[in-house]
C-alpha cells in the first residue's frame, strides 16, 4: 500500500497479546527499506513522516489486513481498533537463553543462528504447543510430544542439537537448521544464504535417497517455503480447536 513518501508492506502480524506486525517501508526514492516491529497503536517513521499501527482485522491467520495512518498531531487519541482477531498460537515458551548459552549452542552447531530465528530462541528457549497446531493447508501437526525444539540437553528429543544429528544430517547440509519434527515432516530455518532465516517444510516422503549433495539437491528442491522468518510462522500457526 502507499503511505505518503514510500510504499509499505506487512511481513507478520501477531496477535499476542499484545497485537505486533513488522512492517517495511519502502520508500520511493532510497535503496533501504526499513523494518519496523511495532504494537498496536504504536508509532514508525515513514521519511519525515509519522504513522500509526491503528488496527488488524483477520479473516483467517493467512488472510488479514492491516490499517495505518498518518499521525499530524503527536497529541492525538488514536481511536480503539474495531477489527476481528484470529485465534492465537498457543504456545507455551520453555524459558529464556542468555547470550552465552546461544554462543555456545553455535559452537556445538558449528554454525551461526540466523538473527531472527536466535532473538526467537533467546526469548522462548523452544515452545510447547498447548495443543495441535497448524499452518492451514501445509500437511503436519505440532503436538506436545512434537514442540518447537530448544536448547535442552538434558531432554534429546526436544533438544535442537541433538535434532540436527538425528533429522538434518541424513538429508540436508548444514546451510539449515531443523528446528521441529512435526508429524508429516520436517520444519527448517534456512542459516545462510539470501534466504537466511527464511521458514521451510520438507514433507516426509521427501525424505528419502542416499546421503551426499546429488540427492540433497533433489530434497533441497522439494523445500516448500512457510515464512520469511520464525515470528512470521509462529502468527501462521492455528490451533487445532
Amino acid at each position: 500500500m502507499d503511505v505518503g513518501p514510500a510504499r509499505l508492506g506487512v511481513r507478520w502480524v501477531d496477535v499476542g497479546p499484545p497485537v505486533r506486525a513488522e512492517l517495511v517501508v519502502m520508500a520511493h526514492r532510497a535503496d533501504e527499506s526499513p523494518h519496523h516491529e511495532v504494537t498496536l497503536g504504536e508509532t514508525f517513521p515513514v521519511g519525515a513522516e509519522t504513522w500509526r499501527f491503528t488496527d488488524l482485522d483477520m479473516a483467517s491467520a493467512d488472510e488479514w489486513e492491516v490499517t495505518v495512518r498518518r499521525v499530524d498531531d503527536v497529541d492525538e487519541v488514536p481511536h480503539p481498533p474495531t477489527g476481528h482477531l484470529a485465534q492465537p498460537a498457543r504456545l507455551r515458551p520453555y524459558g529464556q537463553l542468555d547470550g552465552a548459552q546461544l554462543d555456545r549452542v553455535e559452537t556445538l552447531l558449528g554454525v551461526r543462528l540466523p538473527p531472527d530465528y536466535r532473538d526467537w530462541l533467546r526469548r522462548s528457549n523452544g515452545a510447547l504447543p498447548e495443543v495441535g497446531h497448524q499452518v492451514p493447508g501445509v500437511p503436519f501437526t505440532l503436538t506436545a510430544e512434537r514442540p518447537l525444539f530448544g536448547v535442552h540437553p538434558q531432554h534429546p528429543a526436544f533438544d535442537l542439537v541433538h535434532a540436527q544429528r538425528v533429522h538434518r544430517d541424513p538429508w540436508l547440509s548444514r546451510d539449515r537448521l531443523v528446528i521441529a519434527r512435526p508429524s508429516g515432516g520436517l520444519l527448517l530455518v534456512s542459516a545462510a544464504g539470501p534466504d537466511v532465516d527464511m521458514v521451510y517444510f520438507l514433507h516426509e516422503l521427501d525424505m528419502i535417497g542416499p546421503p551426499g549433495p546429488p540427492a540433497e539437491a533433489v530434497r533441497v528442491g522439494k523445500l516448500q517455503p512457510l515464512a520469511w522468518s520464525t515470528q512470521e510462522l509462529i502468527s501462521r500457526l492455528v490451533p487445532l480447536e
